[in-house]
């Protein structure tokens, strides 16, 4: 198929995503709530139809960025509770319509919907309440919590399902102190908060890499998973446990051959240096092909050999060089599909996996590969 389809498409692969989701339940107590977070088109893959997969294996929550989102999700048909991490004021009507659960993280969020709440006399609505711990982006501080302990008893409009916090640097063990006292200050401010509702609510302050590092000391009664669904560990060891979840593939759209001395490519940024066969491959910058991964920086691999990729990245097109290998218009064009290319990609321009897969273009196919029986 993908030797005709002439289309760049990225495979999204259930039974990667089963394995690495059964990792992450090992390491949990058999009564501990799962969120699995696909904010982001799901790691730039596809959240509606990682969502409408992972229905069918009893996840608690799913996690979501803003309430478009969270929208997106339920008019998919997915029933799952669904978690607004970093909800809009204007959007709270949308979420009380859809169904969605806010993350309360500052007195004028709390303001906003307890007002919006009573005007539509709505009573015990689901909301989770954010607590700084650290990390500095977002929530209520240490010093707030005595404040709104007294907003938060008797309160008519909101039910706190569950209090929250986020780790600013869970993967690094240099950080390990630090950590444990952002652990030990949540759980003391969440205390507080719990201790004087009549109904308890349940923490989670674990992402994927605490998971890893801090299943032992922070497990609580949820725990948040993201970037290690897709198949990354905070650490090489750890990703070897997990499988690659999204492969990125293309076809060869034309092969030229130019004689030594030649430019290819905008800016004339390559020039051969001998006789080179050349393919045209139709993915680029626009479909989250970096400009930095130019000029042997970034490859393909075609037929299981590595192109480098010469000249710039164009915005739809990359060039890839294939001399000595034996390949056609038409041929299939790797251009991801492991974790140790995406890792290694990242590396090249200074940055993480997380943004590597995030910028693949919504204008990319997505093929869901189904879970084997």
């Amino acid at each position: 198929m993908m030797k005709n389809s002439h289309v760049t498409v990225l495979e999204i692969d259930c039974n990667a995503i089963a394995h690495n989701l059964a990792y992450f339940k090992s390491k949990l107590n058999e009564n501990t709530r799962l969120a699995v977070v696909i904010k982001a088109f799901g790691y730039g893959s596809d959240a509606i139809a990682i969502a409408k997969f992972l229905e069918t294996k009893n996840v608690d929550y799913f996690a979501v960025a803003y309430a478009k989102e969270g929208i997106a999700l339920r008019e998919a048909g997915i029933k799952t509770k669904i978690l607004v991490l970093h909800p809009q004021i204007f959007n709270f009507e949308s979420i009380i319509h859809y169904n969605l659960e806010p993350t309360i993280y500052n007195f004028t969020v709390l303001e906003a919907f307890e007002k919006i709440a009573s005007e539509q006399k709505i009573e015990n609505y689901p909301v989770h309440i954010k607590i700084n711990t650290g990390l500095n982006r977002l929530g209520f501080s240490h010093h707030d919590i005595y404040a709104l302990n007294k907003r938060l008893c008797r309160n008519p409009y909101l039910k706190v399902t569950s209090i929250f916090s986020h780790l600013a640097a869970s993967e690094d063990y240099a950080e390990r102190e630090f950590t444990l006292r952002q652990i030990q200050k949540f759980q003391k401010d969440a205390d507080f908060l719990s201790n004087q509702l009549e109904e308890k609510p349940f923490y989670h302050i674990l992402n994927t890499s605490g998971i890893i590092n801090y299943a032992e000391e922070a497990q609580f009664g949820m725990v948040r998973l993201g970037i290690g669904l897709h198949g990354f560990g905070n650490a090489a060891e750890e990703t070897k446990k997990l499988q690659n979840v999204n492969s990125l593939k293309s076809v060869i759209s034309q092969i030229s051959y130019v004689e030594e001395g030649k430019s290819i490519g905008y800016n004339r940024a390559f020039t051969t240096s001998e006789k080179t066969k050349y393919a045209t491959i139709p993915v680029g910058h626009a479909d989250g092909i970096s400009r930095q991964l130019k000029n042997g920086k970034g490859f393909v691999k075609i037929l299981g050999q590595m192109a480098p990729i010469i000249g710039n990245v164009c915005m739809d097109m990359i060039m890839v060089n294939v001399t000595g290998i034996d390949c056609e218009v038409g041929e299939e064009v790797i251009i991801f599909d492991s974790q140790e290319t995406i890792e290694y990609f990242a590396r090249e321009i200074g940055t993480i996996p997380y943004e590597i897969l995030t910028a693949i273009s919504q204008r990319v196919e997505r093929v869901m590969i189904p879970e084997s029986e």
